[in-house]
């Protein structure tokens, strides 16, 4: 941990471009996985931004704002459910980055991306387990992705509202998976995970 905290140290003092990327959605038996990469201005460093998952839902969506207003450059990339199915969630995942990646501007000289996978992408990365947790950078791409998805699933929710997908956003909660054994699987389902196949 010594080694890479002064490997960050040297290269801030070297201003690089840097960009923080994480996901949100892997889990859940419905809807998109959502990636976000996100440039932060040098200056930023509210003490809201930490891992998404130790956030409020509310201060969830107060970081995001913030994010939003002062960073350099957000991308978002979102994989259907659909592509899910097709190229399993592992790639799904790390297409869903790869869009978010290429949506910056600048393009960034180094990625630090929470978890072990690289991005298929050109540019020169670090993978750090829970790297949410310990890196600002991808702390604020957390952020971001989570919003965003959760966005998505509310709206979601408008259309199927039978499987309460505005209160658990997809994951299988008990209320989910009874509605999938009383109504099946909606169209934003994904059907090759075994939660949902072997109760439909």
């Amino acid at each position: 941990m010594e080694k890479q905290r002064f490997l960050f140290e040297k290269m801030d003092k070297e201003n690089p471009v840097i960009a923080g990327v994480d996901e949100a959605g892997r889990g859940p038996l419905a809807g998109p996985v959502v990636a976000a990469a996100v440039i932060l201005t040098r200056n930023l460093n509210h003490e809201s931004i930490k891992d998404s998952k130790l956030l409020t839902e509310r201060a969830r969506e107060s970081a995001f704002t913030l994010i939003c207003q002062e960073a350099v450059s957000i991308g978002i990339g979102v994989i259907s459910p659909e592509f899910i199915d097709k190229f399993n969630i592992l790639n799904a995942t790390l297409e869903a980055m790869k869009r978010a990646v290429l949506c910056l501007s600048p393009e960034p000289e180094l990625l630090l991306v929470d978890g072990t996978q690289r991005i298929p992408v050109p540019i020169p990365q670090r993978c750090i387990k829970k790297g949410d947790r310990k890196v600002k950078l991808i702390s604020a791409a957390s952020i971001v992705a989570k919003v965003y998805r959760d966005r998505i699933m509310r709206a979601m929710d408008k259309d199927y509202p039978e499987y309460g997908f505005i209160r658990n956003k997809g994951y299988g909660t008990k209320e989910h998976l009874l509605a999938l054994i009383k109504y099946g699987p909606s169209p934003v389902h994904r059907l090759t995970f075994k939660r949902v196949s072997g109760l439909t």
